[in-house]
């Protein structure tokens, strides 16, 4: 009897990120995250597939950033209804048969046949299916001794150590018009369970008001991978007008709107991102001014950071039982670059001290800082 349990998911793989501009994406996660570029697309995969990819990596995190070349590639199709943004998540698993016969059995719909790439010894098994959430898919990938990111791709080494020690995806955050039906799926097919869950509304504190962002938003986890997908939809009042509302416009439908990124020392490396050009959403003074008596109320008696130092550069606190996380919000690439079709996605940035929730207390300020960006484009 096999001993791997649910779909043998041991974490992420990589993402795979459809991209206006690869020198821009080079430059952005080598030059400003400190990532190294660690594969690329050779020139007889570009020209089977019109795209062309490079990989960055720094800890287990691993970004593929694809750029079409022509228009009958996976990129350009993506872009035929989407901006740029995430297309693709990949898991790795540990048996790629098991998982396949698993899913099957549950009603996944395959895009594609089990894969198989042997080199130099190695071997890369992979498959792909649809997801609720339009046009990104998920890939299930199976490796044994296989340094190569994939077939077609040629090892480098060019850019930075991670000199701001990035270690692994935390979690991916995906936005849909309604929740239900993708819950459902994660459960259904995925096998994944309820983690956690939140609702509220920005108005909640003023009925009177005349805008605002609302959600609820549900986390599914799988128990033996560790893996959590936060997901979200929009709440009432004002729900054409909300935050997720807003996304699904500006994306072209459902989608991955954030990454988050696991860092050893938050605070250590806030300064020089924004040295080298990263800009995070801002938190008003009035978020620190309450956050000292809201943690308490959690449970949470001290922190070891220091409120001013962390008031000064943006890091939004949650936690409970005397346990804590830290995190703080790029601008999505679209505010980013100033250029609608780079899209709604931004990363999180996270450290973890001991709570494994998903900052509840945060929403809130996280909600206000991203309509406070669309007030100044002038979008609400």
């Amino acid at each position: 009897m096999s001993q791997i349990k649910n779909l043998g998911i041991t974490g992420y793989d990589s993402l795979r990120f459809v991209t206006l501009d690869l020198e821009r994406s080079r430059n952005f996660y080598l030059n400003k995250l400190d990532f190294k570029m660690t594969a690329r697309s050779t020139s007889e995969l570009e020209e089977q597939t019109g795209d062309r990819s490079e990989v960055y990596q720094a800890g287990d995190i691993r970004i593929e950033c694809v750029q079409s070349l022509r228009e009958d590639s996976w990129a350009s199709y993506h872009r035929k209804f989407h901006t740029a943004g995430i297309g693709n998540v990949n898991f790795a698993v540990r048996d790629v048969d098991e998982a396949w016969k698993r899913l099957e059995a549950r009603g996944a719909t395959f895009i594609d046949d089990i894969e198989t790439i042997e080199k130099d010894g190695g071997t890369l098994r992979s498959f792909h299916i649809a997801t609720p959430l339009g046009n990104t898919t998920y890939g299930f990938v199976e490796r044994k001794n296989f340094d190569l990111y994939d077939g077609g791709f040629e090892a480098v080494s060019e850019g930075g150590d991670n000199k701001f020690e990035f270690t692994t995806i935390d979690h991916l955050t995906s936005n849909v018009r309604t929740l239900k039906p993708l819950v459902n799926w994660f459960r259904d097919v995925l096998g994944m369970e309820q983690f956690w869950d939140i609702a509220f509304h920005t108005s909640d504190i003023d009925p009177t008001r005349q805008s605002g962002s609302g959600l609820k938003s549900i986390v599914m986890h799988d128990l033996e991978g560790g893996i959590k997908f936060a997901n979200n939809e929009p709440q009432k009042p004002f729900f054409n007008t909300s935050q997720i509302q807003k996304y699904l416009e500006d994306f072209g439908g459902g989608g991955v709107q954030h990454a988050a990124f696991n860092v050893k020392d938050i605070v250590e490396c806030i300064d020089e991102l924004e040295d080298r050009g990263i800009e995070f959403l801002h938190t008003p003074q009035t978020y620190y001014e309450a956050a000292p008596d809201r943690l308490a109320a959690q449970g949470v008696s001290s922190i070891e950071e220091d409120w001013d130092i962390l008031a000064e550069k943006g890091i939004l606190v949650d936690g409970e039982d005397e346990k804590y996380l830290l995190q703080i919000f790029m601008k999505e690439a679209a505010i980013y670059y100033d250029e609608p079709d780079a899209g709604p996605f931004f990363i999180e940035i996270i450290q973890r001290k001991g709570d494994e929730g998903f900052g509840g207390g945060n929403f809130r300020a996280l909600f206000e800082a991203i309509e406070r960006d669309q007030v100044t484009r002038e979008r609400v």
